[in-house]
């Protein structure tokens, strides 16, 4: 039986639940790629490649190298750049991709979301009074709330960004998802939050802050995503794996000449 050579282009909770799906099934012989950003990864169930590619052409160029039959982007939905990159990689030599897509989260009675298209429009809708802030949006999207020095910011990440992108009033947590209801809610309560600032991610691994800010009548900034990538798209890990058996079978059928 000839493995399914496969990369998945990955950084997510759905990536590494489809790696978990793929590793040891000998139907596939797959990689799971990360861009390196977070220092210390979470451990992965497959072979694991770190660090860019050099664009949609660097892409293209592994996927021949490594003759690659399937490309499975399960990047976060606000990878525009490499999503895009992935899909014109993967149409410029005909490679099967897919887009894990996960569904965004969506508001509910309760909520007091405020709409924002960027970073700079989330850090302006904060207003010029001093108001305490809780910030996830990731190490690399600080600049714009540099410049709103007027509030103080309680900032969580993986990894502690560098010192001189961050406001001058600032706590930084170092914590890695899921998070619960009840350690969000006594994050709100002892940092006294009246404003939490978020990207519409989806998924499950971030939501319940969102539950606590619900409760506790906190309004949320919310950045809205980049328009959807390219391809074709599922919305979680299994109907992703669903998808690579088929490829599979595809792939053992053409061989044998059914």
């Amino acid at each position: 039986m000839s493995p399914l050579k496969t990369l998945i282009l990955g950084g997510t909770a759905e990536a590494s639940d489809l790696a978990e799906r793929v590793a040891g099934d000998a139907r596939f012989e797959a990689t799971i790629s990360l861009a390196g950003v977070t220092k210390t990864p979470k451990r992965q169930a497959l072979p694991v490649r770190i660090g860019g590619f050099g664009g949609a052409d660097g892409l293209a160029e592994y996927l021949r190298v490594n003759a690659i039959q399937a490309l499975i982007d399960a990047t976060h939905p606000f990878a525009a750049t490499i999503s895009a990159n992935a899909f014109a990689a993967a149409a410029k030599l005909g490679v099967p991709h897919l887009v894990v897509h996960r569904p965004p989260w969506t508001k509910v009675a309760g909520d007091k979301w405020i709409a924002v298209p960027t970073m700079r429009a989330a850090a302006d809708a904060l207003g010029r009074t001093r108001r305490r802030v809780f910030l996830t949006v990731g190490r690399k999207d600080l600049a714009p709330f540099v410049s709103a020095p007027q509030h103080h910011y309680v900032i969580r990440s993986v990894d502690a960004p560098p010192p001189e992108t961050l406001p001058p009033d600032v706590l930084v947590i170092t914590a890695r998802g899921p998070f619960n209801e009840a350690d969000e809610f006594a994050l709100l309560d002892a940092h006294r939050i009246d404003v939490l600032v978020t990207k519409n991610s989806g998924g499950s691994a971030a939501s319940a802050k969102l539950t606590a800010a619900r409760a506790r009548q906190i309004p949320v900034v919310m950045i809205e995503r980049p328009p959807p990538p390219s391809g074709q798209q599922l919305g979680t890990a299994a109907a992703a794996f669903d998808w690579l058996v088929d490829r599979h079978h595809k792939l053992v059928s053409a061989r044998r000449g059914v």
